[in-house]
């Protein structure tokens, strides 16, 4: 028994011991593992329902990015083939209003820090919708990054029920100040 447990600790140590052997580590080329960080990691994406809303023609996608790295990266621009145009856009005041538009250079996601796209804020815009979105559906988005990155994701659909104007504007006059 104590034959067969050295033999078979030789056998473990035995390419250690002889890799040491030969040439000095002056000698051997260098070699370093290349390291890299992620690029933008994506997180709790979900698109906006279009069952029951005015408008059906349009919606939004939201998510968390995070970027690990040492450098800003940007979102600037998204595709999906539920719809006819995808844009990246922001709620801004504009003439005293709240207004969509899109924004400018995309969104950025600072260097070892977060984004957040959500309701009444930064979000992926998809316009001319092929179908109705129900809660439960999926929708293929591909995410642009500006360092060159792009994700493609499978998105759930769900129930959006928080002030419908900031999609669907409304032609009733609003009676709050």
């Amino acid at each position: 028994m104590k034959t067969k447990l050295l033999m078979a600790g030789l056998a473990v140590a035995l390419p250690f011991l002889l890799s040491s052997c030969g040439s000095s580590e002056k000698d051997a080329p260098v070699t370093k593992a290349a390291v890299t960080t992620p690029g933008v990691l994506v997180e709790d994406a979900w698109v906006r329902a279009t069952v029951g809303s005015k408008d059906t023609t349009m919606t939004a996608a939201f998510m968390s990015l995070t970027n690990p790295g040492k450098a800003d990266i940007s979102l600037t621009s998204a595709t999906s083939p539920v719809a006819g145009m995808v844009q990246i856009h922001e709620m801004a005041m504009k003439d005293g209003k709240m207004v969509m538009q899109e924004k400018a250079g995309g969104i950025k996601v600072p260097a070892e820090s977060h984004a957040h796209l959500a309701p009444s804020g930064d979000h992926v815009m998809l316009m001319g919708l092929k179908q109705a979105l129900k809660p439960g559906d999926e929708v293929p988005i591909t995410l642009k990054f500006s360092d060159g990155t792009s994700h493609d994701l499978t998105v759930p659909v769900k129930a959006f029920t928080e002030e419908e104007e900031h999609y669907h504007p409304s032609t009733t006059p609003s009676t709050t100040p």
